[in-house]
């Protein structure tokens, strides 16, 4: 109920409804326009090879390629789910599962752990994804013996890469006090294990925590990504990315505003959605948060 009322989250929540049910129908609106993602039409740049810009059969326009712009914005949102979710699931995972440990286990493990954490913090975020990316993208071969292949398989695990500690941290420190609980004693005075007790007691009081987190963690991936290809080293260029075409766009703006304008505007709205949508959820899972 407390959800319910908050206005701004219940708009996000369908603004992002609506954005997936776009990703999905990225296909169709393919069909339907006649235009695929990555076709190129050669009636839409002038003699001057400038894109046209929005018309009846191109509501959105078309790029420096004569590509869709609407087409690769459904793509591209595609993209930018894909990202945030997965790479929000892999890093919600790792970080639960270490911070469980370290919380409940305290010691040298717990010590190991949060060091671990605070050095991947310390590190320049976007200096080493661009680093490791580059590198793991300078070939088809890609890392590890071509385990790990350039793309977005590669800008999942690197964003992951980056974002659990801020998870190991929360989880920690939410261990350290339910630990001592009364229910947790209670479990170990019949005799249940430290798996049993972290994963069935303590990790149920903890969802409401991480459904939180993870909902603010989402856009801060999705922008992470946008960065990436922003500066080329994301998705390839046949991939429909946000980032890469506000990148495109950059260099013939003043003379084609839509390239820059329509995936500005689909990033920022997506990106403000999950954050509202994340306060929202804070406000209403909070039993303290009577309003």
């Amino acid at each position: 109920m407390r959800f319910r009322r908050d206005r701004w989250a219940m708009a996000s929540l369908v603004f992002i409804g609506l954005l997936v049910i776009l990703a999905f129908a990225a296909p169709l609106i393919a069909t339907i326009s006649g235009h695929g993602p990555n076709e190129l039409f050669r009636d839409m740049t002038d003699d001057f090879g400038l894109p046209k810009g929005p018309n009846g059969s191109f509501w959105f326009g078309a790029d420096g390629s004569g590509r869709d712009v609407l087409v690769r914005i459904a793509y591209g949102a595609r993209v930018s789910l894909i990202v945030g979710v997965v790479a929000t699931g892999v890093a919600v995972l790792i970080g639960v599962t270490l911070g469980l440990i370290a919380g409940y286990r305290g010691g040298v493990i717990d010590t190991l752990i949060s060091r671990t954490a605070d050095i991947v913090l310390s590190l320049p975020l976007l200096l080493f994804a661009i680093g490791i990316v580059t590198a793991c993208g300078s070939s088809r071969e890609g890392c590890f013996g071509g385990t790990v292949q350039p793309g977005l398989t590669l800008v999942i695990i690197v964003i992951a890469l980056f974002s659990w500690p801020y998870v190991a941290k929360i989880v920690r420190g939410a261990v350290l006090s339910l630990r001592e609980r009364e229910f947790v004693e209670a479990s170990r005075s019949v005799g249940a294990g430290d798996l049993t007790i972290m994963f069935r007691e303590i990790l149920p009081n903890l969802v409401s925590v991480i459904i939180v987190y993870a909902s603010l963690l989402v856009p801060q991936n999705i922008l992470f990504e946008a960065y990436l290809s922003f500066l080329g080293l994301g998705v390839p260029d046949s991939t429909p990315s946000w980032g890469r075409m506000i990148s495109d766009a950059s260099d013939i703006f003043d003379v084609a505003w839509w390239l820059m304008l329509f995936p500005g505007i689909f990033l920022l709205l997506t990106v403000l959605a999950f954050n509202l949508l994340g306060d929202g959820l804070r406000d209403a899972l909070d039993p303290k948060a009577d309003r």
